[in-house]
């Protein structure tokens, strides 16, 4: 099956033909850096991420760009508050917003480039759009002339004759029609403002995104996206001012992320209900929250609540067990291709099993990236795969590292099992003292690595329930469960995973 992605532009799902063979180029409207990063901007970038990741998969070279707009209104009156430059106030919180962004497992873009250091560029465009007919200066100020661009409005449906009737000059502005929009803005008392040929000043918001993705990606590019809500007016006007500068396509496939709810309501500061990456990330793991993000279409409004983040935890936990068996039995050998030959005729129904959850993972994927289908299709593969060992306990180990081989690999498009980070490490060296202590504790003689300690105190719990002593077993149960290491007891004996 092609992949088949749902253009905003054509309002209809298309099949997938990168402008250059094997390479996709992708820009996504980054942030405006004035605060930190919260769930909302989360779910966008994890979104792309994870379609960055399939492209990956399925061969692309990508290249992923997305901008960081650090001059603006609200970064300039932030900054104001503060007493504070307003581009060193940018650059602090930028660091900030993608340190957040990296501590809930979403990979950076290849490129950030940032509003501050492409203004010439900006320029540039901004005089090819005057040169052409589509822009005019009024008393220092530069602006994009709507009516003129008889194309505007395709991509979010708006008809110039509505929009005229509720678009209103605001005092100050000196442009000719309401719907113009500014390109470069005069400079005021205060704030960041370059040379410019119509004076000093600072660009407009909208020209920053078409003048930057065309240059790192050239025109047209393949994917274009961001949140809904920038559909209109920010997109629209992307694409007129890129298109009126270059007379080229823009961009092929426009993309984007349906907005997020927080149980039920608009996430706002006003209701006091937004939720900053920072504080999420002191109460849930990140992989929770990223397998929560997944369990919603990239174009649907997920409602983000407690209720919601518990199911994904216990749904991560069913998917962690099986990938912790495979690794058991096949020894921790991970197979990337095999056959049946010499396989038993179990054994082949279960190689059935195994390449009917990639082909049906794909096919999810293919369908306009349906992480929620692919999630599922994941969940019928643990059901199986456990049933199948409850008949079949004794398996191939080889069949076993095929079987984890597939499911890590599938994993990882949505973001799970990512390798370990320095914070992880750090906190499995704590464990490791901690089980030290329990070592000395039950006088046990084992070498002090996390499993073979863990092994050795369920090994002395099975013994002390064997001898009736349940005092010493419940005990040692309870230390477990004090380091979060859950321990749940088997037909075939107890078994353990970090909660």
């Amino acid at each position: 099956m092609a992949l088949k992605i749902y253009n905003t532009l054509t309002r209809n799902k298309q099949t997938f033909t990168p402008v250059e063979d094997n390479k996709v180029k992708m820009y996504v409207c980054g942030m405006t850096v004035y605060s930190d990063a919260h769930i909302g901007h989360a779910r966008t970038y994890f979104a792309f991420d994870v379609i960055r990741r399939y492209l990956e998969y399925k061969g692309y070279e990508v290249t992923y760009i997305q901008n960081i707009t650090d001059v603006d209104d609200k970064i300039i009156n932030a900054a104001s508050k503060e007493g504070v430059d307003a581009l060193e106030y940018s650059k602090r919180f930028t660091e900030r917003c993608l340190n957040d962004l990296d501590d809930l497992g979403i990979r950076r873009a290849n490129t950030y480039p940032k509003a501050s250091e492409t203004v010439p560029d900006m320029i540039k465009m901004i005089q090819q759009i005057i040169e052409n007919g589509y822009g005019y200066e009024s008393g220092g100020d530069v602006y994009f002339s709507v009516e003129k661009f008889k194309s505007y409005g395709k991509l979010s449906g708006q008809r110039l004759e509505d929009l005229i009737s509720g678009a209103r000059i605001q005092p100050g502005e000196e442009k000719r029609s309401p719907l113009d929009f500014a390109l470069w803005k005069n400079a005021k008392p205060g704030e960041p403002s370059w040379d410019s040929p119509w004076g000093k000043g600072r660009p407009g918001w909208h020209i920053e995104c078409s003048a930057m993705s065309s240059k790192f990606l050239g025109l047209p590019f393949d994917i274009h996206g961001g949140g809904m809500d920038l559909r209109f007016p920010h997109h629209e006007n992307e694409i007129s001012q890129a298109e009126a500068a270059t007379g080229k396509q823009f961009a092929k496939i426009w993309m984007h992320i349906g907005l997020l709810t927080v149980e039920g309501e608009k996430m706002s500061k006003s209701l006091g209900n937004m939720i900053n990456v920072k504080d999420l990330l002191k109460q849930w793991n990140p992989e929770v929250v990223r397998f929560f993000y997944a369990q919603a279409h990239y174009r649907s409004p997920p409602d983000f609540s407690e209720k919601g983040l518990k199911n994904a935890e216990k749904g991560l936990d069913r998917i962690y067990r099986l990938k912790e068996k495979l690794f058991d039995l096949s020894e921790g050998k991970a197979v990337d291709i095999l056959d049946d030959k010499g396989l038993s005729p179990d054994e082949v129904e279960y190689l059935k099993i195994i390449n009917d959850f990639k082909k049906d993972f794909e096919q999810s994927m293919d369908d306009d990236f349906n992480t929620p289908q692919a999630v599922s299709v994941i969940f019928e593969f643990v059901n199986l795969s456990n049933r199948f060992f409850e008949n079949n306990p004794k398996l191939n180990g080889n069949l076993c590292g095929f079987a984890y081989y597939i499911l890590v690999k599938l994993g990882e498009v949505l973001t799970l099992f990512q390798t370990k980070s320095a914070d992880t490490e750090a906190s499995d060296e704590e464990l490791l003292a901690k089980l030290k202590n329990l070592k000395s504790k039950y006088n046990l003689n084992v070498e002090d690595k996390i499993d073979l300690i863990i092994e050795a105190l369920l090994e002395k719990r099975e013994e002390s329930r064997k001898n009736k002593d349940w005092g010493t077993a419940d005990s040692i149960r309870d230390d477990l469960d004090i380091l979060d290491i859950e321990v749940q007891d088997t037909s075939e004996g107890p078994v353990w995973r970090k909660k």
